[in-house]
């Protein structure tokens, strides 16, 4: 249970982090505690006393006496029901109250009958337990003065010890922070081996040297200690003091900043970046320096690159034949390349330089894929972006793309650029190639150089002024060729280039240049060459013949990508995939032979567990059957013999035993029912209290002398709605089940309460929230193993000897319950009996009253001309229930299926009620014939008669106005008087036509 208050100051996680605090969960036991609560048991003359802290769940004692365990659930708990109490709180006599009447431990062992307990409190106000003093014996004096003192005092006691262990708890915590703090920093400091820290004093002398300075710079701490920092700056800023105007600048704004060459300790120079900041005492003044170092010495060499590869980035947007986009996050502006007309025909004018000009272009049924894709990258932590879908052209037409991108962040995080390319996909798929680098300052022009080369690795350039054959290739691309580096820098002849090809791809290469230099713009081919090792690699070559506005070639430049290992892993990629797809096929078709053996064998399985069902059934049933019909048929013959004998004073008893058996044989028939959860119920609101007292003589016989029976009714307990006749059953299967559970005898208890279930609870009980009444049977019998519990419910599961029980008893309470909107729990342990809880729905409403059934001669009359059909297939029934309505007065017609009583209804005669069974022969059940009836006779009322579960015809919430259903069997006064109340009650509301 939880623990439930409405304190202002303080909530449930308050109180259980203050108990935390104090660190005495789960502890051994302690001298001190275990004296004082020696001491409360003696000074308050009570046999059991405890030091009582209340957790998440659970109750725990740090000492007790008189108890022999060291905690128990909070269901049971008496003390955490207390925590919201003020000082102490006396309870004479624990079974006078009614919070704590039901408590197992009151009504069952140890049978506790007295409480005095004093809350333990936090200086905060915050309830951690109580000590409690208890004894099974009631005081209605409660206690003393004087032991109400020595409670109080004996509390704060107990207060000051735990305040102690929380204080002593405290003090380890922060003699170990302190500890910790010396070897936190030297480690913090020593961590960085890619950061040189070095303290200095004033002087700048060295007074602490981490592990990166030693890794860094080479010296060791030892060789440093005590020596300036001059050791390691370069003999120019030696020269210059450079040391000492970095100190000025440091104290002056508090840090003093620098990029510059320093020395190893084998006098080779390396790039730093560095940082100097004053050390500082309390008093704020000076103490010495703290200077930060880091290699800079590649970031440094890579900023000369850059250049290079600025100019290559521009070579490349010029020659590429892809579409190089440049979006700004920041003003939403897009800049592209000469290939977005190139390749797409869009000139400068027609174009919006915008990402939503952008967007609009994506082929409608693409747009909103693309769009959420990329603002997925762009707005969340990814840099990557790729995506395939259709660009559209200046001519409207569409060309299906490959776009990909990469998003640049400023140090915070945020998106400032994305920089991308469109590439056509008649081109093979680009390589993505990285360029590494983590110095702030470089990373955006390299990763924009990187981006702008997306169409893979390149290897080299060339420029060809037209119409001569004259090429200038940079040093790359001669390498790649085979050519000396130095002819190319002032030209090559064609013929020289071209003999590298390799012979099967010359007329290929050929063609697609004269096809590019007679219609300018771009231009792309993969072929062959041979390279200086004399063996053929793959290339592809990527360019743009530019025309001059006579329309003769000026020039061809471009650039040379190596797909060599692309090609490789293009090939191995299709070889994988085809054995994937072999195995896949393999392995679908084990999965599916598998499967079909799996159904097969749990299809078999199943019809086997039908088959022992049914006979577990047929068995059980047919013993009680037998029985019954024993019973029936030997009081029938003996009936008839004593009045063949004239004998008639006999004939009584005899027509009970039919009578009694009869009864007994339909309530089996209803347990079927139940517990196939598909009788049809007659819920009423229903007052329990009023039930159970009814029927408490019922049980007091069931379970005979050798237990005593116990009935707690709740104040003020909830109407639940539940069909009282089955709810009458449940308890005495319920009865008879705990009678059974104590052969030696014992206790049964029967209690109802009232209860909140939240969604927690709820859940936990496979329940919906709400308000329910809980009926409680509670026995001091064997009790149930867990393996038995988890089965309680099964259909035919019995621990009974065959022959003594069907196992439909629980299973008829369980589907009983759950039909009617509730559950049932159970609640046992081995020797220490069993407690069956269940859980109603709150009717909110008045309990409808108790009536006594009349008997058949006391039924009402008819009026002068009422008349009623009669429609079964049973001729017994249909004689029965016309000799009990002619003998009221009624005129009764009989028909023997659907088909025949339509056509009595379809005559025109007079019928006042229909009273027809649900299952008929010849194709028509007796709803189809009521609803048939309906369309002419539309106030026509209708009384169901079923023997079995019909409710998916006349039931859940499908009956109409003026239909009323009875379950079979039933007593001959019940129907007369049923039929009384529908034909004198309001005439039939119908609804529209078309509102069902």
């Amino acid at each position: 249970m939880d623990v439930a208050h409405q304190g202002p100051d303080w909530t449930e996680a308050d109180r259980l982090a203050a108990l935390n605090l104090y660190q005495v969960l789960d502890t051994p036991r302690e001298q001190d505690f275990d004296d004082l609560v020696r001491m409360a048991s003696g000074l308050l003359d009570a046999p059991i006393a405890a030091v009582s802290l209340i957790d998440a769940g659970r109750q725990w004692f740090k000492a007790e006496v008189g108890l022999g365990v060291r905690e128990m659930p909070l269901d049971n708990a008496i003390c955490a029901e207390l925590l919201l109490s003020e000082g102490e709180l006396v309870i004479p006599d624990l079974l006078e109250d009614r919070r704590f009447a039901c408590n197992p431990l009151v009504n069952a062992g140890p049978g506790l009958r007295f409480y005095a307990g004093e809350v333990l409190r936090t200086a905060e106000g915050l309830p951690l337990g109580t000590l409690c003093v208890l004894d099974t014996r009631p005081r209605p004096q409660g206690l003393t003065d004087v032991q109400r003192f020595a409670l109080r005092t004996l509390a704060r006691q107990v207060m000051s010890q735990l305040e102690l262990r929380r204080t002593v708890a405290e003090r380890d915590k922060a003699l170990a922070a302190q500890r910790g703090d010396a070897t936190r920093h030297r480690q913090i400091v020593d961590s960085p081996t890619d950061f040189a820290i070095v303290a200095t004093d004033l002087q700048g002398r060295v007074t602490r040297w981490n592990s990166g300075a030693e890794n860094i710079l080479g010296w060791t701490e030892d060789e440093m200690l005590g020596q300036t920092t001059e050791r390691f700056f370069t003999p120019e800023d030696r020269a210059t003091d450079r040391i000492g105007v970095e100190m000025r600048i440091a104290l002056e704004s508090g840090r003093a900043n620098d990029e510059r060459w320093h020395l190893h300790k084998d006098n080779t120079r390396f790039w730093a970046s560095g940082v100097m900041t004053p050390l500082r005492n309390e008093a704020g003044e000076p103490t010495g320096f703290v200077k930060v170092l880091r290699d800079r010495t590649e970031q440094h060499a890579a900023g000369a690159a850059l250049d290079a590869l600025a100019e290559r980035h521009r070579l490349v947007s010029q020659a590429t034949n892809d579409a190089v986009w440049d979006w700004d996050q920041r003003t939403n502006s897009v800049s592209w390349n000469e290939a977005l007309e190139a390749a797409y025909g869009w000139k400068s004018g027609q174009v919006d330089p915008t990402g939503d000009w952008w967007i609009a272009q994506i082929h409608p049924e693409d747009r909103a894929r693309i769009h959420d894709a990329i603002h997925a990258v762009i707005d969340g932590i990814g840099e990557h972006w790729t995506g395939e879908y259709r660009f559209r052209r200046s001519d409207g037409r569409y060309a299906e793309v490959l776009d990909r991108g990469y998003v640049i962040r400023d140090e915070k995080g945020r998106p400032v650029r994305m920089i991308g390319a469109m590439l056509d996909l008649t081109r093979t798929r680009m390589v993505e190639s990285a360029l590494q680098a983590s110095e702030a300052l470089a990373q955006e022009n390299i990763q924009r150089v990187q981006l702008a080369l997306a169409a893979g690795a390149i290897i080299g350039t060339w420029n060809w002024e037209l119409p001569t054959d004259r090429f200038t290739v940079d040093e790359a691309s001669a390498y790649t060729f085979g050519l000396d580096p130095a002819l190319g820098r002032v030209g090559l002849g064609l013929e020289q280039v071209v003999a590298t090809v390799h012979p099967d791809d010359k007329p290929g290469l050929a063609a697609a240049i004269n096809e590019v230099i007679a219609r300018g713009g771009s231009f792309a081919h993969r072929y062959r060459v041979r390279r200086a090792d004399g063996r053929f690699y793959w290339i592809e070559a990527n360019g743009r013949v530019n025309h001059a506005p006579d329309g003769k070639p000026l020039n061809f430049l471009g650039v040379v990508l190596d797909v060599e290992e692309r090609r490789a892993m293009e090939a191995e990629r299709d070889r994988v995939t085809a054995e994937l797809r072999a195995l896949t096929d393999t392995l679908e078709q084990q999965v599916m032979e598998r499967t079909a053996e799996l159904l097969r064998a749990e299809e078999q399985l199943r019809q086997a567990q039908k088959m022992e069902a049914v006979g577990q059934l047929t068995g059980g049933i047919a013993h009680d059957f037998n029985n019954l019909l024993t019973g029936i048929t030997g009081a029938l013959e003996l009936l008839g013999t004593r009045i063949a004998q004239g004998r008639f004073k006999e004939l009584d008893g005899y027509v009970a035993a039919a009578d009694g058996a009869a009864k007994r044989a339909a309530a089996l028939t209803h347990r079927l029912l139940a517990f196939s959860r598909q009788q049809t119920l007659d819920p009423r609101p229903t007052d329990v209290n009023r039930l159970i007292a009814g029927m408490e003589e019922l049980i007091r016989r069931t379970i005979g002398p050798s237990v005593t029976l116990e009935v707690v009714g709740a104040t003020g307990l909830w109407p639940t709605l539940v069909d009282p006749n089955q709810l009458e059953n449940a308890l005495l299967n319920l009865a008879i089940n705990a009678r059974d559970a104590m052969p030696r005898g014992g206790r049964l208890t029967v209690e109802t309460a009232n209860t909140w279930l939240d969604a927690r609870v709820a859940r936990e009980r496979d329940m919906v929230p709400g308000q329910y009444v809980i009926v409680s049977v509670t026995d001091t019998g064997t009790g149930m193993p867990p393996d038995v519990i988890a089965r309680a419910f099964d259909p035919f599961f019995t621990t009974k000897p065959l022959g003594q029980g069907t196992g439909l008893g629980l299973s008829m309470i369980y589907g009983f319950t759950r039909q009617s909107g509730g559950q049932v729990r159970i609640y046992s342990e081995v020797g220490d009996g069993t407690t069956m809880r269940l859980y109603l729905p709150r009717h909110v409403g008045e309990a409808d009253a108790t009536e006594d059934m009349p008997t058949l001669a006391r039924s009402p009359r008819a009026e002068t001309g009422q008349t009623v059909l009669v429609v079964d297939d049973e001729p017994t029934i249909r004689m029965l229930v016309t000799e009990v309505l002619e003998n009221l007065g009624y005129a009764a017609v009989e028909a023997g299926d659907g088909a025949s009583g339509l056509g009595i209804l379809r005559s025109g005669a007079r019928i006042d009620l229909l009273v027809t069974d649900v299952g008929l022969p010849n194709g028509m059940n007796g709803r189809q014939m009521a609803d048939a009836a309906r369309a002419f006779r539309p106030d026509l009322k209708v009384l169901f008669i079923t023997g079995y579960a019909e409710n998916a015809v006349v039931g859940n919430g499908q009956l109409e106005p003026g239909m009323h259903v009875m379950t079979k069997p039933f007593a001959l006064e019940a129907l007369a008087s049923r039929i009384r109340e529908l034909i004198s009650g309001p005439p039939v509301q119908t609804a529209a036509k078309g509102a069902r």
